[in-house]
């Protein structure tokens, strides 16, 4: 069955898309997916990033199945360099424009035989100073000087979007208003829904307000400063937090962690709780064939996510214990190292490095470790338990704990513990048979809570809710007081009396029997 979605455009932000994305942009893309599959509608992913291969992304994001049809993936450079400015040139645009030409201090971005980018930086080699972009014929599309104060103009930054010819048309002196108008013409003055799930988008995005336009920021991970301090916020999430009425809804995807931002937020910030939708699989994930040796963990491996912690775990085993490492990041020769330095033991661990499709892999493993520092609610969690896979994880701030019950659908353990970690591995190893089926069983009932249909539901009605607050739809009450109203009308309609012989339903009355021949 379908799910009724708000009509009209559909935008996601992101910041930008990774070849090896993670679970944000994962998420991102499978919720859009569903809204494509489930609400009929059309969903476009919207980056501001400098990323120069974007065709080329797109191509292998269709050929993969993670971008479907009725989904586009649009750069608001790439947007602008195939877009030409609008013909009224503005004597504002002309001011501090110097583009790289003539510049050798430069650093040239190309794609294929194309040159797309000059950049520009500060003495440190990082600080980028100026971007300019050009079109496919070559021509200067836009130039973005970042250092404009610092050469004697007014304001820090001129983006100057260019004719053929090379001349300015339009100017903008902050990237949130240049990001916002690009927004704009997508929107195309249609009722639209923004979801912001990236919290750098968040920033540029915060309280950008238009008619008919309802806004969303996903919260995909913990907002803690720090695990031991629940009212201290990350720095990078602090200018949202502070003013959170800047969107129509702060979504979590628990409700513990809603809980713990509702003192910081304020009583007055609308706040939602909608988890991260998943394919559930079929009814026979449970009773696969699979060997209880096997153990798998799907992670980016970076210092949050700590994957040394389960290759340790596993390495303290006296079982013949197989790991499967799905992942790569900036701590794989650290966790090489842990594995080459340990002792001789029955347990393996192998790194794959990433591969994509790997979470395919956990419909023939017996259990997941997740060991990270902090969480949202880990889309692994609920792949892995779809798939008859039971988790051990971690009880960190956020989503283990809402989703897992010890010794029912799998295992928490203290975080930062590795000896409990072995220990739970060990005690999954020596249950029976027919208790283990049953823990398979109860996984993949809870990853039903989490299908895409329930958690698509839940956005159209959020959706449809914001939409009524701010004035852009009617309540459900006056929905159904007009119905109400239109229905008794039909019904007076029906008993009036015609002239012409023909009644209201639009058929033609019967005329009277004495007048009927044979």
């Amino acid at each position: 069955m379908g799910v009724r979605l708000r009509p009209g455009c559909h935008l996601v932000a992101t910041w930008g898309i990774d070849d090896r994305f993670g679970g944000m942009t994962e998420a991102l893309l499978h919720r859009s997916r569903a809204f494509v599959r489930l609400g009929g509608v059309r969903v476009d992913v919207v980056t501001f990033d400098l990323r120069a291969d974007y065709p080329a992304l797109e191509a292998r994001l269709r050929a993969s199945g993670d971008l479907s049809d009725g989904m586009t993936l649009s750069n608001i450079w790439d947007w602008m360099r195939e877009n030409p400015p609008p013909d009224d040139a503005e004597a504002a645009a002309r001011r501090a424009f110097s583009p790289l030409a003539g510049d050798p201090a430069f650093e040239s971005v190309r794609r294929g035989e194309r040159e797309l980018m000059r950049i520009r930086y500060a003495d440190d080699g990082r600080t980028v100073l100026q971007v300019d972009h050009y079109r496919s014929d070559g021509t200067l599309a836009v130039s973005d000087r970042r250092d404009a104060r610092e050469r004697g103009t007014a304001g820090g930054r001129v983006i100057a979007w260019c004719d053929a010819e090379g001349m300015p048309r339009r100017r903008w002196s902050t990237v949130r208003s240049l990001y916002r108008w690009w927004l704009d013409r997508l929107r195309d003055g249609r009722p639209t829904t923004l979801i912001v799930d990236s919290k750098t988008s968040a920033r540029f995005l915060l309280g950008y307000r238009r008619k008919d336009l309802v806004t969303f920021h996903v919260v995909h991970a913990s907002h803690r400063h720090s695990a031991g301090d629940p009212f201290r916020v990350r720095a990078s999430r602090a200018e949202v937090f502070s003013a959170a009425d800047g969107f129509d809804r702060i979504v979590f995807l628990t409700e513990r962690q809603r809980a713990d931002a509702r003192p910081l937020l304020g009583p007055h910030a609308r706040l939602a709780v909608i988890p991260n939708g998943r394919t559930v699989s079929s009814r026979d994930a449970a009773t696969r064939v699979r060997s209880p040796f096997r153990g798998i963990v799907l992670a980016t491996l970076d210092r949050r996510k700590r994957v040394e912690h389960a290759v340790q775990a596993v390495l303290g085993l006296q079982q013949p214990v197989r790991l499967d490492v799905f992942g790569d990041g900036p701590n794989r020769a650290k966790i090489e190292r842990v594995v080459a330095q340990a002792p001789a033991a029955p347990a393996h661990v192998a790194l794959h490095g990433h591969r994509a499709g790997a979470s395919r892999e956990l419909a023939d493993a017996s259990f997941l470790l997740l060991t990270s520092r902090s969480e949202g609610l880990p889309l692994v969690l609920v792949e892995a338990m779809a798939h008859g896979c039971l988790p051990i994880a971690y009880d960190v701030p956020y989503g283990p704990a809402d989703i897992i019950s010890t010794g029912s659908n799998g295992f928490l353990v203290p975080a930062g513990d590795v000896p409990a970690l072995t220990a739970a591995i060990e005690d999954l190893l020596a249950l029976p048979a027919e208790r283990v089926a049953a823990l398979r069983r109860n996984a993949v009932r809870t990853a039903g809570r989490y299908s895409d249909d329930t958690v698509t539901r839940i956005w159209a009605r959020e959706i449809d809710r914001a939409a009524v607050e701010r004035g852009f739809a009617p309540s459900a009450p006056a929905r159904a007081l007009a119905f109400r109203l239109r229905r008794g009308l039909a019904r007076r309609w029906r008993k009036l009396p015609r002239r012409d012989g023909i009644r209201p339903s639009g058929r033609q009355a019967e005329p009277p029997r004495d007048s009927l021949t044979a």
